[in-house]
């Protein structure tokens, strides 16, 4: 690996799959992490695979930057539990404001697990899809989190990450527009297609921005983002 080695938290989401071509078209050599947490369905870990193969056949600039895929074990959050992503819980605003799929820790364990898993790969380019303005509430999706995080890695292993979230200030009809910036109306189809964003990981439900349950807080940001993204 080089310094010029990036790894990608890959969830198999749209804004991991738009995060993944924005480090394949920033970097030599890119690597992606992906997370078994114990999740209520495995549509999006079934999806990540699909997705990878499908980079790799339409987009021959980027095929030999692509590199190993790694899938971690994080079940330590569904033996915590809680939460409506792990459980059969109902998706609603809690009492603490927060919305029941927030998993708590989740972004900081991703981040961190990644860090260790870039250290020993030789890589010191982190790639999150955190986002911060069109988002769930998640305290751990947001910027001041994401930096107080990364310093603390820096000390924590004595070397210095580049801790990228090229989302973190755009909204989602952003976010579709920087996908056909990257790979063209290619890599749209492909998110529309094959990405998995919905709570209740529904695949049979087709809209015009992909597939999903249309009712859940994931797929109402989802959607309003692609209608945006389709009107301009």
């Amino acid at each position: 690996m080089t310094p010029q080695t990036a790894l990608v938290l890959f969830s198999g989401g749209q804004d991991s799959t738009t995060c993944l071509a924005w480090a394949l078209d920033r970097f030599a050599a890119v690597e992606t992490v992906g997370f078994d947490y114990g999740q209520r369905h495995r549509t999006e870990l079934d999806a990540r695979p699909r997705i990878l193969g499908a980079f790799r056949e339409l987009f021959p600039d980027w095929r030999e930057k692509l590199g190993c895929d790694h899938l971690l074990s994080l079940d330590v959050l569904k033996t915590i539990g809680g939460s409506a992503l792990t459980d059969e819980r109902k998706i609603e605003m809690g009492e603490n404001g927060l919305p029941t799929t927030f998993v708590p820790g989740r972004n900081i364990l991703f981040l961190s697990t990644a860090a260790s898993l870039a250290y020993r790969r030789g890589a010191r380019h982190l790639v999150g899809g955190m986002c911060e303005t069109d988002f769930s509430g998640y305290p751990d999706c947001r910027e001041e989190t994401i930096k107080a995080l990364a310093r603390a890695l820096d000390l924590g292993m004595a070397t210095h990450f580049n801790v990228h979230t090229p989302l973190m200030r755009i909204d989602k009809a952003a976010t579709w527009t920087l996908a056909r910036q990257l790979g063209g109306d290619a890599l749209v189809k492909l998110i529309v297609e094959s990405t998995v964003t919905c709570y209740e990981g529904e695949r049979t439900l087709r809209h015009d921005w992909g597939y999903g349950c249309a009712e859940c807080p994931a797929c109402e940001l989802r959607a309003r983002g692609y209608e945006q993204f389709a009107a301009r």
